[in-house]
């Protein structure tokens, strides 16, 4: 007999049918006169992640929401990642009350509002960040993906039909965005945190909530009240006659010695492939046939070079 019981799945499953943690966001998007405006948001997560032209963010809402429809009208917007100070997500519950204006939410807003770094950097149409915000990331929502470039605002009582699969209005009261992810901005703390090594006590105070789960409290929990404990990962030693079978699979051209197999022996196993075709793929560009320790550090350079490019 099953020690589970059978929940019934509803409107909202993830508020009401369920424990699920979710992160703490406020959008900002810009209003038809071109002002700012901000709305908490939970169901954000990383869509794109590896291997595409881009990277991507997802985001799930309302179709009628100020957010959603800010987002069909321009496609510019911001997630911003606020601490979890108790007042600092007060003021996240308030801005996330249905049915009020841009306007209203906004009057008395209590974040402080600042250009982003593609409005310094001159892109116009972008809507202002949050200072408060540990990080944030300026996206562009993809319109063209799942032939959503149609969609319009302006419908508040329930789009009609026909709908989208994953991209765009997907139900009569529903949308889903994908975001492409054009700038992650970072405060200076969190940044050299990140490029210098991560530490327990460098992780930031998030807010983790768990929705309107009784329709009178917004529940949410504190990180900083829970102490961060790292956990080793296990290893799982790769040899260096298992990377040249795994180069020898890949390519019949293009071989490695010993030593060069040895450099990649500690690459985690479900990255190996991708690793030995950046190596391969350099090798052909360069007429190389031969991949020795040489190639390698040439390789490695190439990388870290591109790394500290992107940054």
């Amino acid at each position: 007999m099953s020690s589970f019981k059978d929940l019934r799945v509803v409107d909202n499953f993830y508020q009401t049918s369920l424990f699920f943690p979710m992160p703490t966001v406020l959008m900002s998007t810009l209003t038809a006169d071109g002002k700012t405006t901000l709305g908490p948001y939970s169901l954000v997560q990383p869509y794109y992640i590896a291997g595409k032209e881009y990277y991507a963010m997802l985001l799930n809402c309302r179709n009628s929401s100020n957010t959603a429809q800010n987002i069909l009208r321009g496609s510019k917007c911001a997630i911003n990642f606020v601490t979890d100070e108790r007042k600092t997500f007060k003021e996240v519950v308030r801005l996330g009350w249905p049915g009020d204006t841009p306007e209203e939410k906004m009057k008395d807003c209590k974040f402080t509002l600042e250009p982003g770094i593609l409005a310094e950097q001159g892109e116009k149409d972008r809507p202002m960040v949050v200072k408060e915000a540990f990080q944030v990331i300026e996206c562009t929502w993809m319109r063209e993906l799942d032939n959503a470039q149609d969609d319009k605002p302006g419908e508040l009582n329930g789009y009609p039909g026909p709908f989208h699969d994953f991209n765009g209005i997907t139900s009569p009261f529903g949308a889903t965005f994908i975001l492409r992810v054009d700038k992650i901005l970072m405060k200076e703390k969190y940044y050299n945190a990140i490029i210098n090594g991560v530490r327990a006590k460098d992780f930031p105070p998030v807010p983790v909530d768990y929705g309107y789960r009784d329709s009178k409290n917004f529940w949410y929990t504190r990180s900083r009240h829970h102490r961060f404990i790292p956990e080793l990962l296990p290893i799982r030693a790769t040899t260096v006659d298992s990377v040249r079978y795994a180069a020898d699979r890949l390519d019949d051209t293009v071989k490695f010695t010993d030593e060069a197999c040895a450099r990649l022996v500690n690459v985690p196993r479900i990255f190996l492939p991708t690793a030995l075709k950046g190596c391969i793929a350099w090798a052909k560009e360069n007429g190389v046939t031969l991949i020795t320790e040489r190639e390698m550090d040439i390789i490695n350079d190439k990388r870290a070079k591109e790394k500290k490019d992107k940054k």
